[in-house]
C-alpha cells in the first residue's frame, strides 16, 4: 500500500469536513490510506496517491461522493444496544397512540446499510402490532452506497449473526443462497433516502420519533448543536428524540429535556 503524503492526508480531511462535518483525528491516516486504497480497486486508480491526484486535477462530484462515502463509518447491527427499542415499544408508541390516530412517522437519521430500521419494524411487529399498520420509518444516510445496500436487505450470515435473535431469522427473512433478504412485512414498514444531515431536510413529513444514535460523536460540538436544533424542529410536540448511550444533548441544546425510563432513556421537547 502506497502511503499517502501528509498534504494528501490533509486534503481527504478538509473534503470530508467541508461534505459531512466529521472530523478526522490526525492518527487515523492509517485508515484513510486503507480505504482509498480499497477505493482505488473499484475505480481506473492504481493506489490511494493516483486517485487523491486525479481528484486534485479534476474535480469530479461522483468521485469526491465515493471518497467521503468511504471515510464514513458504517457499524452497525441488528437490535444494536437493545434497550432503546424496549423503551419504544412499552413507553413511546403507546403514548404516542393514546395522543393521536394518524400515521405514526419514524426517522432513522443515519441508518447505515439497514439493520437499525428493520429492528425497529421487527420491534413493533414482535411487541405492539396493532400499531404496526399505522407506523411508517423514513431511514436516511449519507452515503449512496450503504443507502442501496440497506433497500436491497440483503445480509450475510456474519451480519445477520451480529444481535439478531435466531427466532426471528426465519420470521422476518428469507435465504437467498447464502445471504438472507428482509421479507415483505418488513419492506413494506421501512422506505429509504440519501440525505446529509448538514444540508437541507426538504420533504421530510414531521416526525413522532427520531433516532439519531451514534453519530453525533462524529461531528465538532457546533455542528451538533446545529443538528439538535434541526430535529426540533421536526418533530411533532411531545415528539421523542432517541440519541446513543455516549451521547447527549447537555451543553448542546436546551430545547431537550431527558426522560428516564426502566430500560432506557429518550428527549423531549423541554
Amino acid at each position: 500500500m502506497n502511503e499517502i503524503s501528509d498534504s494528501d492526508f490533509d486534503f481527504v480531511c478538509s473534503l470530508v469536513n467541508k461534505a459531512a462535518a466529521i472530523a478526522i483525528d490526525s492518527d487515523m491516516k492509517y485508515l484513510v490510506e486503507s480505504r482509498l486504497t480499497a477505493l482505488s480497486r473499484k475505480t481506473d486508480y492504481a493506489c490511494a496517491t493516483e486517485l487523491l491526484a486525479g481528484l486534485r486535477r479534476a474535480a469530479s462530484p461522483e468521485l469526491e461522493e465515493r471518497v467521503v462515502d468511504a471515510m464514513t463509518t458504517n457499524e452497525t447491527s441488528f437490535f444494536r444496544d437493545s434497550h432503546p427499542f424496549v423503551t419504544l415499544c412499552e413507553n413511546v408508541l403507546p403514548e404516542i397512540a393514546r395522543s393521536h390516530s394518524d400515521t405514526i412517522n419514524i426517522w432513522c437519521a443515519a441508518c447505515s446499510t439497514g439493520q437499525e430500521p428493520y429492528t425497529i419494524a421487527m420491534s413493533i411487529l414482535e411487541h405492539c402490532p396493532q400499531l404496526a399498520s399505522r407506523v411508517r420509518i423514513k431511514a436516511t444516510d449519507i452515503s449512496k452506497e450503504v443507502i442501496t445496500k440497506a433497500e436491497q436487505g440483503r445480509y450475510s450470515r456474519l451480519e445477520v449473526n451480529r444481535g439478531l435473535p435466531v427466532q426471528l431469522l426465519p420470521k422476518y427473512f428469507e435465504q437467498k443462497g447464502l445471504h438472507w433478504e428482509v421479507n415483505s412485512a418488513l419492506r413494506s414498514m421501512v422506505s429509504f433516502e440519501q440525505l446529509n444531515l448538514i444540508e437541507r431536510w426538504d420533504g421530510l413529513p414531521m416526525m413522532d420519533v427520531i433516532f439519531l444514535r451514534n453519530v453525533l460523536i462524529y461531528f465538532v460540538p457546533s455542528v451538533k448543536t446545529q443538528v439538535l436544533l434541526s430535529t426540533s424542529k421536526v418533530l411533532k410536540p411531545n415528539g421523542f428524540l432517541f440519541l446513543g448511550l455516549s451521547e447527549t444533548t447537555l451543553n448542546l441544546n436546551t430545547d431537550y429535556d431527558r426522560v428516564n425510563t426502566d430500560h432506557s432513556h429518550y428527549y423531549k421537547i423541554a
